[in-house]
């Protein structure tokens, strides 16, 4: 089974933010395979269903950016899954708006959601996509600029990032990650 886990804010105040990339994918990969994410179950909310042949489940922590990882160990606890088979996805300030990349390990990069995890799993190695967001301005808040809906004129590298990221997670189903990273990272 793989389980993938899309990073976010809770509440329609956030829906459409830099921050919420990671939901907006699971929400892609939601309607792209039919699964229903709407059960509440460890500080989340859940989809499962099968993807050709592969039990997936899509998981939307509900407890803000900086304690994603308390859904992540609670999801593993229950599932007994291991670590190998998690995908997390998430917005990434130091990669370009409409490009995406693939690692399997690394530092939290200052990232609060990625810390968060790396505390509750004990270790920087599972794999992740991070969608680009481009950083703000020199001087700019980093803090109001992730939590800044994106501007009408990036509606279309983000469309584009976001169908990217869910190619890449539909093809880490039947591949190793290794080899979605060779795919997806040109």
């Amino acid at each position: 089974m793989k389980w993938i886990v899309g990073l976010g804010n809770p509440g329609t105040k956030y829906q459409n933010t830099r921050h919420n990339v990671g939901f907006m994918a699971v929400d892609t990969l939601a309607k792209r395979w039919g699964i229903s994410v709407t059960q509440s179950k460890c500080k989340a909310l859940i989809g499962e269903g099968n993807v050709g042949g592969t039990k997936v489940a899509l998981i939307k922590p509900m407890t803000y950016m900086n304690l994603s990882g308390e859904t992540v160990r609670a999801y593993m606890d229950y599932y007994k899954v291991p670590l190998e088979d998690l995908i997390v996805i998430y917005d990434d300030l130091d990669t370009e708006l409409g490009r995406i990349r693939l690692r399997y390990q690394g530092s939290p990069g200052g990232h609060n959601g990625i810390k968060s995890i790396i505390q509750h799993v004990g270790t920087q190695t599972f794999n992740r996509i991070r969608m680009g967001i481009t950083r703000p301005q020199p001087g700019g808040n980093i803090a109001d600029y992730v939590l800044d809906n994106f501007a009408k004129a990036e509606q279309d590298k983000l469309a584009t990032m976001i169908e990217q990221t869910c190619d890449a997670a539909e093809f880490a189903l039947k591949a190793t990650f290794e080899q979605t990273m060779a795919k997806f990272n040109g």
